[in-house]
């Protein structure tokens, strides 16, 4: 279900399973307990042995294709859960090769294949027996009733917000039948069920490794980032000499200058006239659309001209996308970026002018009350009216007279200024900002946690997937800067 959840949708999967599986479930192991009734001694070729002579070949030859397709089905969902878990920051970055162009659930991950069918061949060499197998699988399959279990409750609290007794009657019916199932397979752990136990407790320890680090190192970027009045001292230069074209810092912050840009300061000779720090987020939902794929909002003041840029991708979007794609995009959402703060300064200005007319007229009003109580602040309900008109009116007439001229009959001058500049930029060229860092442990750290980061850690970083690779940076455009992360 893992893997069809990835191709299929919701509603599939649930008549499938209620009309199709559970009906031949529930009929195969009625037919086999009431076969064992009669014939007791058939216990350990149950399957077999009830089925009719005649059908013998046939359904073993369904079962066959049966155990195939179940072992593709644990496959697939192999690769669906580590690339959940990579996209959530829970699992080290590994090469994920989309096999379609259609539907995004369908993926390969060489590492993991690979993986699976070494271990496949040394569980099978090692136990030689079908029986030890089964233990482990039996383990298995019961810890997995009882994790969903306890995690299905927690969404029935948490999320769907059930009635707490409804709620708590969840467990205790499934929970009391899966406890007596996991107390009759504890006594096969020694016989081969200790298998999915050791399994479990490697990928939990990486996963707790890979996510204890990556937490470090953000925190640690985090205090060490550039405070703005330093960048206010440095003024619109940096610093430093301003060329040409638009430098894509890629971190992990999503406020805050990072303090590797220190590092590209002091060791470049000039840097790009355009600068978007790049902040590349997973949120929980399956597909983010193009459109609502970058979120902008200005670092410094204009004359910096420095933007945070947080592209927002769903575990089930395509990362691997061609670099000139991206920047197109990328500079279109910057533009239009710029277009809508333009206009909302433009809108801004408007208002506090007419709030300014508003309370003019109505000192004047107050003082033509003063010497005639007739008029009764006639100009200013007058004045009001006209303000609540241009103000809430929806046709265009209204949105006219509310918006400034230079926002609808021509571009502001100092829009038209930054587009140009931002166009200058992107004809001359992209380049990609990554920083090669380290983690390493402070030295008045535990021994443990010395032995997590600097060895085990630093592995995992070592051996996945780099950062350019993952990101489907073009290397000729890349410049790298070395950096060391006190944890």
């Amino acid at each position: 279900m893992f893997a069809d959840l990835g191709h299929f949708s919701v509603k599939a999967i649930q008549i499938a399973f209620t009309c199709v599986v559970f009906p031949c479930l529930l009929l195969a192991y009625m037919g086999q307990a009431a076969y064992l009734m009669k014939y007791p001694g058939s216990a350990g070729r149950i399957f077999y042995d009830s089925v009719p002579a005649a059908l013998f070949w046939p359904v073993f030859v369904i079962a066959t294709l049966a155990a195939m397709i179940a072992s593709q089905a644990m496959i697939s969902a192999t690769f669906s859960c580590v690339k959940q878990s990579m996209a959530l920051g829970c699992f080290p970055r590994l090469k994920i090769v989309h096999t379609s162009r259609r539907l995004m659930g369908q993926i390969y991950i060489p590492v993991i294949n690979w993986f699976l069918m070494t271990m496949c061949i040394i569980v099978v060499s090692i136990f030689r027996s079908t029986t030890d197998i089964a233990n482990a699988y039996g383990i298995a399959e019961v810890v997995v009733m009882m994790v969903t279990t306890t995690l299905l409750t927690l969404v029935m609290l948490l999320i769907w917000q059930t009635n707490l007794f409804l709620a708590l009657c969840f467990p205790l019916v499934f929970g009391s039948v899966e406890l007596t199932y996991f107390s009759a397979v504890l006594s096969k752990v020694l016989e081969g069920g200790w298998l999915p136990l050791v399994f479990a407790t490697v990928f939990l320890t990486i996963m707790y490794i890979w996510n204890y680090g990556s937490v470090l190192k953000y925190q640690s970027e985090v205090r060490e980032k550039i405070s703005m009045d330093f960048m206010l001292e440095l003024g619109s230069t940096l610093g430093t000499v301003r060329v040409p074209g638009i430098g894509l810092l890629y971190n992990e912050l999503v406020q805050g200058i990072p303090s590797i840009f220190g590092q590209f300061l002091l060791s470049l000779p000039a840097i790009h006239s355009t600068i978007v720090f790049v902040c590349i987020k997973f949120v929980p939902v399956p597909v983010v659309p193009q459109e609502e794929r970058f979120l902008f909002r200005r670092v410094c003041p204009k004359d910096y001209h420095m933007f945070r840029c947080i592209a927002r991708y769903g575990y089930k979007d395509v990362r691997k996308e061609d670099h000139r794609a991206f920047e197109q995009l990328l500079v279109q959402s910057l533009e239009n970026f710029l277009r809508k703060e333009a206009q909302d300064s433009a809108l801004d200005i408007k208002l506090k002018e007419m709030d300014l007319d508003s309370t003019s007229v109505s000192s004047r009003g107050s003082g033509k009350q003063n010497a005639s109580g007739n008029n009764e602040l006639l100009i200013p309900l007058m004045q009001d009216n006209r303000l609540d008109e241009a103000a809430t009116s929806t046709s265009e007439e209204a949105s006219s007279s509310a918006l400034p001229s230079s926002v609808i009959s021509k571009e502001d001058p100092s829009l038209e200024y930054e587009l140009s500049a931002l166009r200058e930029a992107m004809n001359s060229g992209f380049t990609y900002l990554l920083a090669n860092g380290d983690v390493r442990a402070k030295k008045n750290s535990f021994f443990l946690k010395k032995l997590v980061i600097n060895y085990f850690y630093a592995f995992l970083r070592r051996n996945c997937r780099a950062g350019t690779a993952n990101m489907s940076v073009p290397h000729r455009d890349i410049l790298q800067a070395g950096m060391t992360y006190m944890v």
